[in-house]
């Protein structure tokens, strides 16, 4: 359910307006027989202890007790999307808990099928040492194409916590990659497909000026190769578009170098339920130090988490402007939209111009909390519409531009760092469906 054929940085989504419904969800028959499968599975779920001394960190740190509460749980994995097709599959979930009963390290290694994409071996892992450090990393290999070796860190434990060093170093390829063309109109009918092949990092580092004050400095370095993709209906990017009309078509470098001013008042990173954020970037991208192109990307975001009950409600919003400037910038490197994180009624990456302007209104809904397999979850309903356009720049643009995207998610969280989630958007291309870990904003 986490991920699917690609690992867990693909999400699920479903796209075109036309399609049947049977083609966006399996017939009764399957869905029954998966279904019983998945409780079958979680019939199977169990709680054991293991000696802390025989588990090496960081699955076992010196918040964890001297036997350490291991829970696992399997699951099916059971995804449609128009893109990928169906996949199908199993995970089993490991959940090791601290002295305080919280999740501090987690393990899922699955095993999926895809048509596209063939059989898929993933192993995904995060860890949690101390609320001011956080590890996750990712590995996943299909037979066909699909691969994503990533790692992420976050750590403020430096200099009195003032430091925060943040690193996510990738090397992946997505055969499900997609490309309508530039402008927020671009039609249905010229979608292409291609693998997006990558490798890079992306490094920064925060110093805390001021109370709720962060300065940060970062390096991003990103080399993209295009190549043809694994869904075979759909055109070739370069055989539907001339490299001529879109930059970057052959394949680009990226390396760029940021600056940030960040005001936070929120009381939580990962999972806050109030408070305010604001932040300013610039980033500048160099020929002279290996880019393919000069351009620099703007960046403004606010963002705001307001209670009720008790944050039994929490009202949450968020206003981002993004506006990329200069000459043959690549495609992938511009202002782009679409995705379980931005526009959710489309998929990723589905327009693409110089600048966009994005506004997020959801209500986190707390229905109730449950504890299943001794983990204790609070389970979400969110409410959501999302409104964007992207465009060649803001004084430009025309209220036709602007997507309206109303749906509704589905949360589980694990407090205090594990959130799954289940979002439906509906956009002009018809609905989709994103399925991963974490909030979207």
């Amino acid at each position: 359910m986490l991920s699917t054929g690609g690992g867990y940085r693909v999400v699920d989504t479903f796209g075109e307006g036309m399609l049947h419904t049977s083609a966006m969800f399996m017939n009764m028959t399957t869905c029954c027989r998966y279904l019983t499968l998945g409780l079958l599975l979680l019939l199977t779920s169990c709680t054991s202890y293991i000696p802390r001394d025989v588990l090496p960190y960081p699955l076992s740190n010196d918040a964890s007790d001297k036997e350490v509460k291991v829970v696992t749980i399997p699951l099916p994995v059971i995804a449609s999307s128009p893109n990928e097709g169906i996949t199908v599959g199993a995970l089993a979930a490991f959940l090791l808990h601290d002295k305080d009963d919280n999740i501090n390290s987690l393990l899922a290694p699955q095993v999926n099928h895809n048509k596209n994409f063939g059989v898929s071996s993933t192993l995904y892992a995060a860890f949690y040492p101390s609320p001011d450090r956080f590890w996750e990393a990712n590995i996943s290999k299909s037979t066909i194409i699909n691969e994503d070796y990533e790692f992420k860190l976050r750590d403020k434990t430096y200099l009195d916590k003032k430091l925060e060093m943040n690193l996510f170093a990738f090397a992946y390829s997505d055969g499900s990659a997609r490309f309508f063309g530039f402008n927020a109109k671009t039609p249905s009918q010229s979608e292409s497909n291609y693998t997006d092949r990558e490798i890079g990092f992306n490094l920064s580092a925060g110093y805390d000026i001021a109370r709720h004050i962060q300065l940060v400095l970062g390096e991003r370095y990103r080399d993209v190769e295009i190549e043809p993709g694994a869904v075979t209906n759909i055109p070739f990017i370069r055989t539907r578009f001339a490299e001529n009309n879109v930059p970057g078509i052959n394949g680009f470098v990226a390396h760029a170098q940021r600056i940030s001013l960040i005001y936070s008042t929120l009381d939580s990173i990962s999972m806050p339920t109030s408070g305010g954020f604001a932040k300013v970037s610039m980033e500048n991208s160099s020929r002279v130090l290996g880019s393919t192109a000069d351009y620099r990307h703007y960046e403004s975001e606010v963002k705001g988490f307001i209670p009720f009950d008790n944050a039994r409600y929490i009202s949450v919003f968020r206003l981002v402007y993004n506006q990329t400037l200069g000459a043959s910038v690549p495609f992938l490197e511009q202002s782009i939209l679409g995705g379980e994180n931005t526009l959710r009624g489309y998929g990723r990456n589905r327009f693409i111009d110089n600048s966009y302007f994005l506004l997020n209104l959801e209500e986190r809904i707390r229905l109730f909390r449950w504890e299943i397999f001794n983990v204790k979850a609070d389970w979400e309903l969110a409410p959501f519409i999302d409104l964007g356009a992207v465009m060649e720049r803001l004084d430009r643009s025309s209220s036709r531009q602007f997507e309206f995207n109303p749906g509704i998610g589905v949360r589980a969280v694990v407090r205090p760092n594990i959130i799954g989630r289940v979002d439906v958007g509906i956009g002009h291309d018809g609905p989709a469906v994103f399925v991963g870990l974490g909030y979207p904003f």
